[in-house]
């Protein structure tokens, strides 16, 4: 008996099952540059793709809404929001009716070469320092510590 069964698995091998890919997987594949995935992420994006049609669709205003980024693009704005909303695809409906609240602001973020990063890296740093000492001093070794850290000395 075992010989059979060591000649059938040696005539028919067995692959084991692939692993379904996570959303996180899928959601990091279609916002990453095409180029950028392997192969084999690549043919599992697009088995994936070819199954949800409206996932397909998702990724294409998606892909298109990263190139208005990249390329600072933001005169072309109107137009991908026109083509979101000619789908019926309701979570970028809501992300459209978002950038409406503040269209001017996200043309301007989105075509000039000017950014706040700077600033908020500033930000993010003090408020940093605060959860290491809440608690343990007083506000002027706070004060302290804020104005050597923007020295570049802590």
């Amino acid at each position: 008996m075992k010989k059979h069964v060591a000649k059938l698995r040696e005539n028919f091998p067995h692959d084991p099952p692939r692993k379904a890919p996570s959303a996180r997987d899928v959601t990091s594949w279609l916002t990453r540059h095409p180029d950028r995935l392997t192969d084999d992420q690549a043919q599992q994006l697009k088995t994936i793709l070819t199954r949800c049609p409206a996932l397909d669709r998702t990724s294409h205003h998606v892909r298109a809404f990263a190139e208005l980024m990249n390329d600072r693009q933001g005169k072309h704005l109107d137009q991908w929001i026109a083509g979101v909303q000619a789908d019926d695809l309701p979570a970028l409906h809501t992300f459209v009716t978002g950038l409406g609240q503040d269209l001017d602001a996200v043309v301007a973020g989105l075509s000039l070469r000017y950014s706040s990063g700077a600033v908020e890296g500033h930000n993010n740093k003090i408020k940093m320092l605060k959860r290491q000492m809440f608690g343990r001093a007083n506000f002027d070794l706070l004060r302290k510590r804020v104005l050597l850290t923007a020295r570049g000395r802590s």
